[in-house]
């Protein structure tokens, strides 16, 4: 087991060196630079060399990759040319942000969505059933994007909740609550609806073993099954994906953040790639995929314990 969850966790560094060393190339073959954002196009091409040089802009790609990783490798991971700060100063608090919205998104999705798929599947007629399945395929059908800006239209017409923002000047600790419930609510029921189907295929086809069937046969209630001897088996096909989850949480995360004016990575990294701010966008970049790859771990994790023929 722990020689399994090494090896994985090599995979998981060498996913954030990946996606951070590609996307210092890609923003750097974007087309315009931060010189020309910053000066505008009727700046002298005399001051947009200056500023180039001044953040060494002017240099190959080459070079530029090289002392990145140089500086990398000693966490250093360079300035940010629109906030003049290091980056390493600016990341942790949007990432903290970002990682607050995705863990309570994916915790109520999680508390919402397995307990209906197992009703679902145990329940096979039934208004309450059917009305559930039709909500999952209908919010399935939903990107976050999509349903965020409803929820923004909802709000904006009811007054229920804010529509932006993470808190209200002085606002406390349920202020805060009630900003998150928007954007959360945006994230967890489409993510909630994929676990109610995931678990409602899952436990169906659990059911319907003969261990199952023998053990309702001997008299056991139905309930008592299904909970205690049929769900642990059902959630191994939710476990294994649960990395995958993490990362299409991530990148809807990032499109509702910047629906609702969340202060997080997703806002964050628009700013850098409006500005070709390098530096910013390869740091949101690598705290993205830092989030992936602690999201691949903890699925391995979960479908380890859940069946451990998984580190076999």
């Amino acid at each position: 087991m722990a020689a399994y969850l090494a090896r994985r966790l090599l995979f998981a560094a060498f996913l954030v060196f990946a996606v951070s060393s590609a996307s210092l190339v890609l923003v750097h073959f974007a087309p315009g630079d931060y010189a020309v954002g910053a000066l505008g196009l009727r700046t002298s091409p005399e001051a947009m060399a200056q500023l180039r040089a001044r953040y060494g802009l002017d240099r190959s790609i080459g070079v530029q990759y090289r002392d990145w990783l140089w500086r990398a490798a000693r966490f250093d991971f360079g300035r940010s040319l629109a906030y003049d700060r290091p980056v390493i100063e600016l990341i942790p608090q949007r990432a903290a942000n970002t990682a607050l919205l995705a863990v309570t998104a994916l915790l109520l999705a999680t508390l919402a969505g397995l307990p209906l798929g197992v009703m679902t599947a145990t329940r096979r007629g039934g208004v309450l059933p059917g009305a559930v399945r039709g909500a999952s395929v209908l919010l399935l059908s939903m990107p976050p994007l999509l349903t965020s800006l409803f929820l923004v239209f909802l709000a904006a017409r009811t007054g229920w909740f804010p529509i932006g923002g993470m808190s209200s000047i002085g606002g406390g600790v349920w202020d805060r609550v009630h900003h998150m419930v928007m954007p959360v609510l945006a994230l967890a029921l489409p993510l909630s609806a994929m676990f109610e189907r995931l678990q409602a295929q899952a436990m169906a086809e659990v059911v319907d073993q003969p261990y199952v069937l023998a053990t309702l046969a001997r008299g056991v209630h139905r309930s008592r099954v299904v909970w205690r001897d049929a769900l642990k088996a059902a959630l191994r096909p939710v476990a294994s994906i649960y990395g995958l989850v993490v990362g299409t949480l991530l990148s809807g995360s990032f499109a509702v953040e910047i629906i609702t004016a969340w202060p997080g990575l997703g806002s964050l990294m628009l700013d850098a790639l409006r500005a070709r701010d390098v530096y910013l966008a390869v740091g949101c970049a690598a705290a993205g995929s830092i989030f992936l790859a602690a999201g691949t771990l903890l699925s391995d994790a979960a479908s380890a314990l859940v069946d451990p023929r998984v580190s076999e």
